[in-house]
């Protein structure tokens, strides 16, 4: 029976919370099966404020308000104003349609630093037919236009797939022409609904690799932070390139990213479902426990399955002996969508590993 690694050990830095599955939009890919009607299982405001009391009391991650769409809660800045109010960083993901004048100004009220706003194309034909609602792209422009009038910094968030493959330069001086502060591109994960579009709409390995590479060449000219999630192998491609220009990688050179590593599910992130559930990460369907039945602090300390995740040795395949094990790690939220098995190999990596 091996050693459990304390989760003292593996700080607890952002947590991603589905406040509600209740959404305006159909997109396509949702990681969830969003509906119009808020659930009955959501947990209520005392819920919510005793899991940020809970959370507050052994780590101060960021808190990412999300959903579905969390502005559809009549709550939300009651919620967002009390995890301020207790030290911890409160940002929002939302789609941006219902983002005005007075909800920006709510916001502010209560205490969010940034909120993410998803634009998937450079126009709105593409946006919109992914998100699943004609005129959302306009919207969305109209909500970060009220953002930037009262200072509150912006991030857009793009899903990365076949429709909008070709556009991602577009969607770089998009993003920089309407004053967001950064860019972050999601590689599609297989999961719920990305499961069902996967076969039309995942990039190919070498694909994939492509838009890692651009991305590593844009980040030498872009005016914004530009970063890939669920996209561990960035790390290693990041580290290639630099090896191959000379370049030293330091937090002067290549910025945050030089000091954190490809998938973080269960070692510094985890994701908590509308009804409190824990898990690794929205993309990764395996529960580590339920916050009404066991406070947050022993799901991140005790979980076996978050024990696994915080041990690169037990990664299977090329995984378990690429030299970049350390630094990425593979999606294992993709590993287990396409071969079952969390600790298999990224199914969609290129690299070779030398040992």
């Amino acid at each position: 029976m091996r050693n459990h690694q304390s989760g003292d050990q593996f700080p607890l830095r952002l947590v991603f919370w589905e406040t509600t599955t209740s959404c305006n939009l159909k997109c396509i890919h949702c990681r969830a099966s969003a509906v119009e009607d808020r659930s009955p299982d959501e947990l209520d405001l005392q819920q919510s404020c005793d899991l940020l009391a809970e959370i507050a009391s052994f780590a101060k991650p960021v808190i990412v308000l999300s959903g579905g769409e969390p502005l559809v809660r009549e709550d939300i800045f009651e919620i967002a104003r009390y995890g301020t109010d207790l030290g911890l960083r409160m940002v929002l993901a939302t789609n941006g349609t219902s983002v005005d004048s007075d909800v920006v100004h709510k916001m502010l009220d209560s205490g969010i630093k940034r909120i993410s706003i998803s634009l998937d194309g450079a126009d709105a034909q593409t946006h919109d037919s992914f998100r699943g609602l004609h005129g959302a792209f306009e919207s969305a422009l109209r909500g970060v236009a009220h953002c930037n009038a009262v200072g509150m910094p912006v991030q857009i968030n793009t899903t990365v797939a076949k429709h909008n493959l070709s556009q991602l330069p577009d969607i770089l001086r998009l993003t920089e022409s309407i004053g967001a502060c950064a860019l972050h591109l999601f590689l599609l994960v297989p999961t719920g609904c990305g499961k069902e579009i996967s076969g039309r709409e995942m990039i190919s390995p070498d694909e994939y690799e492509g838009v890692l590479n651009w991305l590593y060449n844009s980040t030498k000219e872009a005016k914004i932070n530009l970063k890939a999630t669920c996209a561990p192998h960035y790390f290693r491609v990041m580290r290639q390139r630099a090896k191959a220009e000379g370049v030293k990688i330091t937090a002067e050179t290549h910025g945050f990213e030089a000091m954190t590593k490809g998938c973080l599910a269960g070692s510094a992130v985890c994701f908590v479902s509308y009804k409190g559930d824990v898990y690794p990460c929205g993309y990764f369907p395996v529960s580590a426990g339920n916050v009404l039945k066991t406070p947050m602090s022993k799901i991140w300390r005790d979980s076996e399955l978050f024990d696994s995740l915080r041990r690169p040795a037990m990664l299977k395949g090329k995984c378990g002996h690429c030299e970049y094990v350390n630094v990425c790690g593979g999606c294992r939220a993709r590993a287990y969508a396409e071969t079952g098995d969390y600790l298999g190999e990224e199914p969609y990596c290129v690299y070779d590993p030398k040992k």
